[in-house]
């Protein structure tokens, strides 16, 4: 779906609109099951393989899932992709494991509580097979190494505890290995001999026979995470952003006035790159609302505001970047601006596209699709929930209009995705040409909820009729559905190499694919 020049994917063709099936849910509550607070999810990611999926939770946890259907048939799979076989067998993937990422605190020189809430989550490098993420709360950014430690069980001592005498002394030593006791990593349990350690004394003749604690009776795996660093003290408002620099070696956090820079090994300096705090807070205009880097050159990165527009800015200029490279933006027509232009054109969410070429980012009503080269204006505009613009005073009045929806592209850059309400989110296609655009519902049967395809996109951001205060506020979708404000799609992830897509929907995880 393409409103404008310039083509969002070079596609010989036209592809099919895809159609999307339920494969797996993750923590769906029964039914009259009351979902706790801090079990709902904040943030949802997936790494670069996409074998691999993070979430975080408001309750501070980080939950991990590892892909298992493409581990023993993984050549054969691949053999069939490059066949254009159809690949029946949906993507399957199993709970791994979970820590406790952030606690809650309290700032007692602000006297200000610091939620646990994940607000953000990203992948780093894997190295030697151990997983390494970054989290963030409001405050405090940490690196975690999630890494299989093998616990081996080995026969620690061949002493018959039967025949052990009163002063610790042995009588005979010559008993099977089977029923020796056995201990993790060798340690010796004192209080399974009935005795104090200091109470094993050896015979002065010595031992017949004694076998060496070297026998592996079992092995184990566990998994571990571990902290490895902790960035903390460097932002004065809420971390909206991380993102991770191609060269595997520096990262970015953001807040609403500031744009950090680090380094993965220092955690107790980082540099300050982009600052837009006033002078005088009262000539405040807007803030940043999301920041991410190139994902393939290591000097760029983009920042989107809370007055729709996105920066983009070259760290080879200066070591401040007070002044941008492009600006993209809407211009809005002088006569159709009103008291909710400027909050719902601010910018929730940006993304590159994977080949780096475009930049998708979300506002409160639409997605728009971008062209780095190519300032003028968005090369595509999709209308997410264009009927509520009617319901925008009582959207307001509840504060839904406030709501940050996340946005994502596929791998391929043909379809880019975003949540609604109702546990509703929209897929579009963006390539020339294209009219996918698909209305699902996060359930077992996504197929459920069906819009009609919209017109053609229109660029304008004009608003049109508004209903007065205290008006019903349940409001309803192209189709008729009513509409559960309280039930909004904000997280989602897309798989980097397949038609697949990771919804979060309260404390539910549920998996698409097509």
């Amino acid at each position: 779906m393409n409103g404008g020049a310039g083509d969002a994917a070079s596609t010989a063709a036209v592809p099919e609109p895809l159609e999307w099936k339920f494969a797996q849910v993750f923590g769906e509550p029964a039914a009259g099951e009351e979902v706790q607070e801090v079990d709902i999810i904040s943030a949802i990611e997936f790494d670069k393989t996409g074998n691999y999926l993070a979430t975080g939770d408001r309750g501070g946890r980080v939950v991990l899932f590892e892909r298992t259907d493409n581990r023993d048939n993984g050549p054969r799979r691949r053999d069939l992709e490059r066949m254009d076989y159809s690949i029946s067998k949906h993507p399957e993937f199993r709970y791994k494991t979970e820590f406790q990422s952030h606690e809650p605190e309290f700032d007692y020189l602000k006297s200000l509580e610091i939620e646990e809430k994940i607000n953000k989550i990203r992948w780093c490098q894997t190295v030697n097979g151990a997983l390494f993420l970054l989290s963030t709360n409001d405050k405090t950014i940490k690196l975690w190494k999630v890494q299989e430690k093998k616990l081996k069980k080995v026969c620690n001592m061949n002493i018959d505890p039967s025949n052990t005498m009163g002063n610790g002394t042995v009588g005979s030593t010559s008993i099977p290995i089977s029923s020796k006791p056995c201990f993790e990593n060798g340690g010796c349990d004192a209080k399974h001999f009935g005795c104090s350690i200091n109470d094993f004394q050896f015979p002065s003749e010595g031992f017949s026979s004694l076998h060496l604690p070297a026998v592996v009776t079992s092995h184990e795996t566990s998994l571990q995470a571990r902290c490895r660093r902790i960035y903390g003290h460097a932002h004065d408002y809420h971390i909206n952003s991380i993102s991770n620099n191609s060269d595997g070696e520096t990262f970015i956090s953001a807040d609403d006035l500031r744009i950090n820079l680090w380094n993965l090994e220092i955690s107790s300096q980082s540099f300050n790159i982009v600052d837009v705090k006033p002078t005088n807070m009262e000539d405040l205009t807007e803030v940043i609302t999301s920041a991410e880097f190139h994902p393939n050159h290591c000097n760029m990165l983009a920042y989107s505001s809370s007055k729709g527009s996105i920066r983009l800015v070259d760290l080879r200029q200066s070591a401040l970047c007070d002044n941008h490279s492009k600006l993209f933006e809407v211009q809005e027509a002088s006569g159709s601006r009103s008291f909710f232009t400027e909050i719902i054109a601010s910018i929730s969410d940006v993304k590159f596209a994977k080949d780096g070429r475009h930049i998708l980012s979300r506002d409160y009503m639409t997605l728009k699709l971008w062209d780095i080269n190519m300032d003028s204006g968005p090369v595509a505009t999709f209308q997410v929930h264009e009927y509520l613009r009617p319901k925008l005073c009582d959207l307001y009045e509840n504060d839904s209009i406030f709501d940050k929806f996340e946005c994502c592209l596929s791998g391929d850059g043909l379809r880019v995705a975003t949540g609604s309400y109702s546990n509703v989110f929209r897929v579009f296609g963006c390539s020339e040409g294209s009219t996918e655009a698909a209305t699902l519902e996060a359930t077992r049967n996504p197929m459920r909820r069906q819009a009609p395809t919209p017109s053609k996109p229109s660029r304008s951001l004009g608003l049109t009729r508004v209903v007065k205060r205290g008006t019903d506020n349940s409001g309803a979708d192209t189709n008729g559905n009513s509409l559960d404000f309280t039930t909004k799609l904000l997280h989602m992830a897309c798989h980097p190499t397949e038609n697949s897509l990771a919804i979060a929907a309260s404390n539910s995880l549920y998996m698409y694919y097509a």
